[in-house]
């Protein structure tokens, strides 16, 4: 004997109303049961087809389609075939309307964008953890942002910031005795933002640091000369380099992220 059919249309991939129909069969120990997916169904032709076919097969239909000129051709024409058929988003959404007053976007394939936008910032953040600091200079080839900084010009934080806009981010620490990596000089410039800030900010920073780390401030990582020197080799790698320099002194992440954003958007 074969299984019973079921057909589930959709004008996007056909996950959700698959999921349902699935959620539904659960109740029900007479299976097992064949579920045939038609994703990305935009015309009446094919819904004719799988009318047809499900006919033929005495199949069950279960749809998603958020044109309701689509939805009613098909229920019109399954009560033609004396065929059941579940119009699994329709009746929800004709109540969602009544509810807050306002029309559906009848756009197909939302939930499946939203779910691509959440991977989309998952893998970025996952990229700025693994090429954070300079960790692996491949990285520099790869991203959509590469920040250039001393340390503690928040280089860190505003990765991840920018990872939430879905944006991938490595960042280079710029150390006078550490040779920055070669992919730095060969990557597009465009890419590229110098975070500069200025020695006495840096210097108290610094200090703050230390104090947190339970250490003295009398370090080199907080003397002024020392930093200075940092600065001055960070002009010269960012000169080198061609690339825009933000001046972070006095600004939030969210701020220098905000500009970084608004010299995307401009190019």
């Amino acid at each position: 004997m074969e299984k019973p059919l079921i057909f589930v249309i959709s004008d996007s991939v056909g996950e959700t109303a698959e999921l349902v129909v699935k959620a539904a069969l659960s109740q029900f120990d007479d299976g097992p049961y064949e579920i045939q997916r038609i994703p990305y169904v935009e015309d009446e032709g094919t819904l004719n087809e799988t009318v047809l076919q499900a006919k033929e097969k005495q199949a069950l239909i279960g749809f998603t389609l958020v044109r309701p000129e689509l939805r009613d051709h098909l229920l019109s024409k399954a009560q033609e075939y004396n065929l059941e058929c579940i119009d699994i988003m329709g009746p929800m959404m004709e109540s969602m309307e009544r509810f807050f007053e306002a029309k559906p976007r009848m756009e197909p394939g939302l939930v499946h964008k939203l779910d691509e936008d959440y991977f989309k910032r998952v893998e970025a953040i996952e990229f700025a953890v693994r090429y954070d600091d300079g960790r692996d200079p491949r990285g520099i080839s790869r991203a959509d942002i590469v920040l250039i900084g001393v340390s503690r010009t928040s280089k860190t934080p505003l990765s991840q910031y920018l990872a939430h806009k879905r944006l991938k981010v490595a960042n280079v620490p710029i150390v006078p005795e550490v040779e920055p990596p070669e992919e730095l000089f060969h990557v597009d410039r465009d890419k590229c933002i110098g975070l500069k800030i200025s020695p006495e900010k840096l210097n108290d920073i610094r200090k703050e640091r230390l104090k947190a780390l339970g250490l003295g401030d009398q370090a080199s990582y907080a003397n002024m000369e020392r930093i200075k020197q940092e600065l001055n080799h960070f002009n010269e790698v960012v000169e080198r380099i061609g690339c825009d320099v933000i001046d972070v002194s006095h600004k939030a992440v969210e701020e220098t992220a905000n500009v970084i954003l608004s010299k995307l958007k401009r190019r």
